[in-house]
C-alpha cells in the first residue's frame, strides 16, 4: 500500500477506487459512491482499511457536491470529476458520508490503527469534509428569528 499524503485520494487504495468509478457506467457511479459510504457507516465490526479509504474518497465527492464544499482537485480523484462532471447524488448521503467518516475515526478501525490511533495527527482535510457534509452548525436562538 502506498500512501503519500493524508488527503482523500492520497493512497494507492483510494486511487484506484477512483479509477474504477470512473470507468463504471455513469448510472452505476451514485451507488458506488452509496455502497462505499454504506459499508462503513454499518459496520459493527473491526473496519478493514481498504473499506475506510473508500468511505474516505467517497465522502469528498459527496462534500464536493454540498454548497461549501472544495471542488475537487486531486490529479487522482475520478477523471469525469477533474473534468467538471458530476454526479446525481441523493439527498441522504452527506449525512451517510458523516456517519461513515465517524466509523472510520472509530476504536474498531485499521485506517485508525494505521495512523497511530489518529491522536497525534490532526486531518484537517478530512475533518473539513466532515463539517461541510454536516452543514453550518445551528445557532442558539436561530428558529427564533425566522
Amino acid at each position: 500500500m502506498g500512501t503519500w499524503d493524508d488527503g482523500p485520494f492520497d493512497n494507492d487504495t483510494a486511487a484506484d477506487w477512483c479509477v474504477d468509478l470512473h470507468d463504471a457506467d455513469p448510472s452505476a457511479r451514485s451507488a458506488m459512491v452509496r455502497a462505499a459510504l454504506t459499508t462503513a457507516a454499518l459496520n459493527t465490526g473491526y473496519l478493514d482499511h481498504d473499506d475506510a479509504v473508500y468511505a474516505i474518497a467517497a465522502a469528498a465527492i459527496v462534500a464536493s457536491h454540498m454548497p461549501d464544499g472544495d471542488p475537487i482537485t486531486s490529479p487522482y480523484a475520478p477523471d469525469f470529476l477533474l473534468a467538471g462532471e458530476s454526479l446525481d447524488l441523493d439527498d441522504d448521503l452527506p449525512q451517510l458520508a458523516v456517519d461513515a467518516l465517524d466509523r472510520v475515526f472509530s476504536d474498531d478501525s485499521e485506517w485508525r490503527d494505521s495512523w497511530g490511533k489518529a491522536e497525534s495527527r490532526d486531518f484537517p482535510q478530512i475533518h473539513k469534509l466532515r463539517a461541510v457534509l454536516s452543514g453550518p452548525p445551528e445557532l442558539p436562538g436561530q428558529l427564533a428569528l425566522l
